[in-house]
């Protein structure tokens, strides 16, 4: 069974480009006009935000999970690639801050202005940020979407950020409000774990995604030597292999010796195995070797050594 979830991914990409867009236009409206280095940092950071989400429409426009005679698997790791390139982008707003923040620590120093206007501003991004988080990763989990669940964690990202980033605009704000000029260096102290943020949001996407691009084990072969050898007519089940997303899709290669009178039978037993197989782990694609009763080998994973 193959499932093309790509028109949902679409309108939630869609809705979710055009509320980055707002949110990295009133950051940037409100980072320039006081001249805090963090905020427009978080601006970058949004800037990010909205490319990643014209990413997730190219990507899901190609990743189709219809196989063809040039992509016989599908090209959902398309979508994979996609959360990569996500990464990328957080990867290049960690460097463009850290950048920032040593010019300003070695260049001249700036007081930094900020209203009460524009700190209720803030609040507005902070709330349509928490909204984006929530919505894209709840929707990327229930149409098992990488590139939504990979978005979701980088505006999460957006979400800490922008907090930490507001807490030393109060902190300024407070500033000039009762004369403590020290803490004007607020704003440059916390580029610095606003640019650690990012980096941890770039590197659950790698991990998530990764696995996927390298074929990694899908599924323990342990488990499917179990759900195979409950099924009756199967002698032995070994040299079984794996890969692909789990609740995506999941390709599933296995030797099987069975106990049949004819070729009928034997086919009667392998449909069995991928209905079982399926009720499983769906959606899933099953290839099974049919070998020989004389045949012998307790390898359960393929790759072990006899």
């Amino acid at each position: 069974m193959i499932i093309d979830n790509r028109s949902q991914v679409r309108k939630v990409l869609i809705l979710t480009l055009l509320l980055n867009l707002f949110v990295m236009s009133l950051k940037a409206f409100v980072g320039f006009a006081t001249g805090s280095l963090s905020l427009q940092a978080d601006a970058l950071h949004s800037v990010t935000d909205s490319a990643n989400n014209v990413l997730g429409l190219f990507t899901s426009r190609f990743s189709s999970p219809i196989p063809d005679r040039d992509h016989p698997y599908g090209h959902q790791k398309f979508e994979a690639v996609g959360a990569l390139g996500i990464a990328a982008f957080l990867g290049i707003a960690c460097f463009e801050i850290f950048t920032g923040a040593i010019e300003r620590i070695f260049g001249e120093s700036k007081t930094i202005e900020i209203s009460l206007p524009e700190l209720s501003l803030l609040l507005i991004v902070l709330a349509v940020n928490i909204f984006v988080a929530v919505y894209e990763r709840k929707e990327g989990k229930r149409v098992q979407s990488p590139i939504l669940i990979a978005d979701a964690y980088h505006t999460m990202s957006d979400v800490w950020v922008t907090i930490v980033v507001l807490v030393g605009l109060i902190g300024i704000y407070l500033s000039n409000t009762f004369n403590i000029p020290q803490l004007q260096w607020l704003d440059l102290i916390l580029v610095f774990p606003v640019a650690l943020l990012v980096f941890r949001s770039g590197w659950e996407v790698i991990k998530d995604n990764l696995p996927w691009l390298v074929d990694e084990v899908a599924i323990a072969p342990e488990m499917i030597h179990q759900i195979v050898m409950e099924v009756p007519g199967v002698i032995n089940c070994h040299d079984i292999a794996s890969r692909g997303l789990l609740g995506r899709q999941v390709f599933i290669e296995m030797h099987l010796i069975v106990e049949a009178e004819d070729v009928g039978n034997a086919h009667q037993i392998t449909e069995e195995i991928e209905e079982a197989l399926q009720e499983k782990f769906k959606p899933v694609r099953v290839m099974i070797h049919i070998e020989p009763p004389e045949y012998k080998s307790k390898n359960i994973s393929l790759g072990e050594e006899n």
